[in-house]
């Protein structure tokens, strides 16, 4: 029997995943780049196979990891953790530095980058993992500190999207009561909890029209907690 609670306790960092060109490129975040290799220096980054990125880092043979601040703004997140970038373009009004491959790199939040050159693919079920050659990395930040996944779960009060390689289902987190009074409901999409005592508004009565603040998904999907 899997306890879910025991992997939570496996560490991991928070990432910015690019790749492309000047013209056009896309970006997601990863809790699964690791270096695995010291000579030649090789980085390993998963990326969903539904993933619009995959194929630009296919295309390409290049990605960029952008590595995360602590403070992070969650506008980051959302745009690159929640939605497609099948919808609208994510680099779009980012701080983007192109890399010595072309490859767009997110500055945003970013405390250091890596740029790599993929030398193997690898299917691992529901992910590709991407083998990168290191060819350039750079700090951008000495004063702030890389975020981890823990600490983004603890401060954010969410969980990994769908398409993430930790990702769990959320009825595996808590289960829920239908049709008991809670204070307390879950966005089915990426786990933020809106709590009424510390909202102060009651979510019955919250507008139709509002929205899960984190990933923007509709009312509608929230449930009892």
């Amino acid at each position: 029997m899997i306890n879910f609670d025991a992997l939570s306790k496996v560490t991991y960092g928070l990432y910015l995943v690019s790749a492309g060109d000047k013209n056009r490129g896309n970006g997601y975040i990863s809790n699964s780049v690791f270096q695995v290799s010291a000579t030649p220096p090789l980085f390993a980054a998963c990326c969903h196979k539904n993933n619009f990125t995959a194929g630009f880092i296919e295309q390409s043979g290049h990605y960029a990891v952008s590595v995360l601040s602590q403070n992070t703004d969650m506008v980051i997140f959302n745009r690159f953790g929640y939605k497609s970038g099948k919808d609208f373009n994510k680099l779009e009004g980012m701080d983007i530095k192109l890399g010595q491959t072309g490859t767009p790199i997110v500055l945003n939040n970013s405390i250091a980058y890596l740029e790599c050159k993929v030398v193997q693919k690898l299917d691992v079920g529901t992910h590709w993992m991407f083998i990168g050659e290191l060819l350039d990395a750079q700090v951008l930040d000495q004063t702030n500190v890389p975020i981890t996944y823990d600490h983004y779960r603890e401060t954010r009060k969410v969980v990994a999207p769908a398409n993430a390689p930790t990702f769990i289902d959320v009825q595996h987190l808590k289960p829920v009561e239908t049709g008991s009074f809670s204070d307390k409901f879950r966005c089915s999409v990426c786990g933020f909890i809106y709590d009424e005592s510390k909202e102060g508004v009651s979510f019955a009565s919250l507008p139709e029209t509002w929205v899960c603040p984190v990933c923007g998904t509709e009312k509608s999907e929230f449930t009892s907690y």
